[in-house]
């Protein structure tokens, strides 16, 4: 990283309360509460609220000031904006509060008002595309989770996946699990 940061948070108690000095070649490392890596802003809580709340103010403010010709505005919130909210939505969505969920809504039913179109939501994007995860991983037998999805008896829904923290039932594979056992099968 080449910055004198450092993050420090723990699965069971959220951030550490106690500081500890870290040193690299003699200087002090600092502590933050955050910090940006491969552009998803990660907090010392664990939770995805400043990620959500930095994506969905910067765009909101620039779908406000675009006014172009009809289709262009389209092309530009599915090429740009759209791209951005959901990066890695797979990833952060499922464990996002409802107020984060109703903040990134909002910047899509901005670009509709502005596009005069109807835009896809961003519940069912993050649907699509676990869905689209899990088959790829469930047809590849040589990755590392398929393990992780295994049929009942009956052949016809996924075994789910045990978990006593809602950390981890929010997780990805779990709720990878219940999407694929609550859509149908052709």
């Amino acid at each position: 990283w080449g910055e004198n940061r450092w993050e420090c948070a723990d699965k069971e108690t959220g951030p550490f309360n106690i500081y500890i000095y870290i040193y690299i070649n003699g200087a002090v490392v600092e502590r933050v509460s955050s910090f940006k890596f491969l552009g998803i802003h990660n907090s010392d809580d664990l939770t995805w609220s400043h990620n959500t709340s930095t994506v969905h103010l910067y765009f909101l403010r620039i779908l406000k000031r675009v006014h172009l010709n009809p289709r262009i505005p389209v092309e530009f919130y599915r090429c740009t904006t759209e791209s951005i909210l959901t990066k890695c939505i797979s990833v952060w969505y499922n464990n996002c509060s409802a107020s984060d969920r109703k903040a990134l809504q909002r910047v899509v039913k901005t670009a509709q008002r502005i596009t005069g179109t109807q835009l896809t939501s961003i519940e069912n994007i993050y649907n699509k595309r676990c869905l689209g995860r899990a088959r790829n991983i469930i047809k590849d037998a040589s990755h590392p989770n398929h393990g992780l999805f295994t049929l009942l008896p009956s052949g016809r829904r996924y075994r789910s996946l045990r978990s006593r923290t809602s950390r981890l039932r929010k997780s990805f594979f779990p709720g990878a699990v219940t999407l694929l056992n609550a859509t149908p099968t052709i």
